[in-house]
């Protein structure tokens, strides 16, 4: 749904203005939604933080990133939005945009072009995932391990099929209480080749085949909602195995240090990034613009690098990751993008999930309750 040329015009001026602008033109204050724990973090250090200190305005933070289609299709017919700028992974931006839900913007003219002169669409290139996507990172979910749980005489695990290996690597494992990851795992660790994933997981036989797999652990797996909940269940040793996102397991090892090892291997590497909710104010608008633009420069999403272990979304950012802000340990081999980290890695297929994401979501929570 595009914006009217009145708003636009009144945005692109604050915008071009900068926060100078703020008290006559835009809203003192924002609700920003994300995922909590350490991503959050990493964003109030490198995003929030800085833009705070030079405009003066108030941030809150929300959680409620897992929730962010359910909420916004609510807030939508209830005709009250309260969010301001929303954290989401490609599939769901994919889904809210063609809902309406998400306001479609021109990368070029609303955000910065990169340090290096190319614009902003040539910079983001191909993470552009819909018109109604600003990215940020690059992702992946994982596994780590407990490394004092590893049984004598065997190898440690070294990715996602070995979640489904009882035998050799006893105890309970921890996943998410939702399809993504799980289904295509599910059925890569069951014989279907990486290219015919997708093409399986369509069928009602290839579901059935991944709800299959998936029952041999079920009875030993604990479900999380939250990002942060597995790497608390491997520092409190409740489980020897678990999922989450590549960057909360940086943050259990490398500052926590806890011990717990990472297993790389057909890693579901993803994108997030903001969206903004269709039918803000004017005054509200202006401000997430603003905020937008400067959050997502060259500068500042290489910044994100030195507090979570995220590959930057611009390719100009890449050459500017150093190193860890307080640790001062190089980031660039903690990265998912790291060739190390990804001889074998799973491309998640953002737009297949946009068209059957309601559909196995429902699947999914029926068999988690039987």
């Amino acid at each position: 749904m595009k914006l009217t040329t009145t708003l636009l015009a009144s945005t692109a001026l604050a915008v071009t203005a900068g926060s100078t602008f703020a008290d006559g033109h835009m809203a003192g204050e924002m609700t920003i939604v994300s995922w909590g724990g350490a991503y959050s973090a990493s964003q109030q250090n490198a995003y929030h933080n800085p833009y705070m200190e030079m405009t003066g305005i108030s941030i809150i933070n929300d959680e409620s990133s897992p929730e962010a289609v359910a909420k916004l299709r609510a807030m939508n017919e209830a005709g009250n939005i309260t969010w301001d700028l929303v954290d989401v992974e490609a599939a769901d931006a994919i889904r809210l945009c063609d809902e309406g839900l998400a306001m479609e913007i021109d990368h070029d003219d609303m955000l910065a072009a990169g340090d290096d002169g190319s614009s902003a669409s040539d910079d983001f290139g191909d993470t552009i995932a819909t018109d109604c996507f600003i990215p940020q990172i690059v992702f992946s979910t994982t596994f780590g391990y407990r490394t004092d749980m590893v049984p004598a005489g065997v190898e440690p695990p070294t990715g996602a099929c070995d979640v489904f290996d009882l035998e050799t690597y006893p105890g309970k494992r921890a996943l998410n209480k939702r399809p993504i990851a799980n289904m295509e795992w599910a059925l890569l660790c069951d014989g279907v080749a990486y290219e015919d994933v997708y093409d399986v997981l369509e069928t009602e036989e290839g579901q059935a085949q991944a709800f299959a797999k998936l029952d041999t652990i079920k009875d030993d797996t604990i479900w999380w909602s939250a990002g942060a909940e597995t790497p608390q269940l491997l520092a409190d040793g409740e489980i020897f195995m678990g999922s989450t996102f590549n960057g909360r397991l940086f943050s259990v090892i490398a500052e926590q240090g806890q011990p717990v090892g990472m297993a790389w291997d057909w890693q579901m590497l993803d994108l997030d990034g903001w969206i903004i909710p269709e039918g803000l104010p004017e005054d509200r608008l202006a401000r997430v613009m603003d905020y937008v633009k400067f959050a997502t420069d060259t500068q500042r999403l290489a910044d994100q690098a030195k507090f979570i272990s995220y590959g930057p979304a611009r390719m100009s950012s890449a050459p500017l990751v150093g190193t860890h802000a307080e640790l001062g340990i190089d980031m660039k081999p903690h990265m998912p993008t790291e060739p190390s980290n990804a001889e074998n890695t799973f491309f998640n297929n953002y737009e297949w999930w946009a068209d059957y994401r309601d559909d196995l979501d429902a699947k999914f929570q029926a068999w988690l309750a039987q």
